[in-house]
This record gives C-alpha cells, sequence and structure tokens, in this order.
C-alpha cells in the first residue's frame, strides 16, 4: 500500500515527499506521509487522484478531507495516513518536526537544503 501511495504521488509531481515509520509509536496507522503540492488545485488533485486509485488498483477506499479547499488534504488510508499540503501551510504545522526523530530530521533538513543550493550553485 505505502508503494502504491508514494508512486501516485511521484506520478502527480507531489514535491518534498517525506515517509514517517509510525510502527511502535502511534496506533492510528503503520506510516504517515507527508508531501506538497504548489497550489491549492495541485494539493486537491493530487488527493483525488491518489484516492481514485487506491479504489481503482488496490480495490480500498480512503477517506479524505480538506479537499474542497486544498490547502491541507488529509487521506486516511487505513494503515497509511497521507497529508498534501500548499508549503505556506506545510511550513506552518510543521508535522515534521512532531513526528520524525531529531536525527532523521537533521539529515532531512541538510537534504532538502542542498536541493534547494544545488541549483544555484551551477
Amino acid at each position: 500500500m505505502l508503494a502504491r501511495i508514494l508512486s501516485s504521488l511521484e506520478d502527480d509531481k507531489a514535491e518534498d515527499i517525506v515517509t514517517i515509520d509510525l510502527r511502535g509509536r502511534s496506533a492510528m496507522a503503520d506510516h504517515m506521509v507527508i508531501a506538497s503540492g504548489r497550489s491549492s488545485r495541485q494539493v486537491a488533485s493530487i488527493a483525488e487522484k491518489l484516492v481514485d486509485r487506491l479504489k481503482h488498483e488496490a480495490g480500498r477506499g480512503a477517506r479524505i478531507e480538506g479537499k474542497e479547499t486544498g490547502d491541507w488534504v488529509l487521506i486516511d488510508a487505513d494503515d497509511v495516513i497521507v497529508h498534501v499540503f500548499r508549503p505556506e501551510v506545510r511550513e506552518f504545522y510543521q508535522l515534521e518536526k512532531m513526528w520524525m526523530p531529531a536525527d532523521t530530521l537533521g539529515s532531512l533538513r541538510v537534504d532538502a537544503a542542498r536541493a534547494v543550493s544545488a541549483p544555484l550553485a551551477q
């Protein structure tokens, strides 16, 4: 299920995709996936396509909230919880900071900083 979700997000050009392992830390799901879209329209589209793919390809229904506004869409696919944000909203709520271990979060920030500065170095 996680692989299908990640594939769907990548196919729809979601950005900054992060997977957090929740096993043993939370009873709500095994994994949390956080991703960004560039606009409210893209966020809603990414979420809607993900729910459709899960239904048609995996035969699994998923609950979806927040699609109407497109700022933060939550998809509950039972063992995987997916959050798709507009970048500004994602920065405001900082779910990664809340759920990721400090050592993992530190390396994530370093990788993100490299990705941002890499085009400037060329």
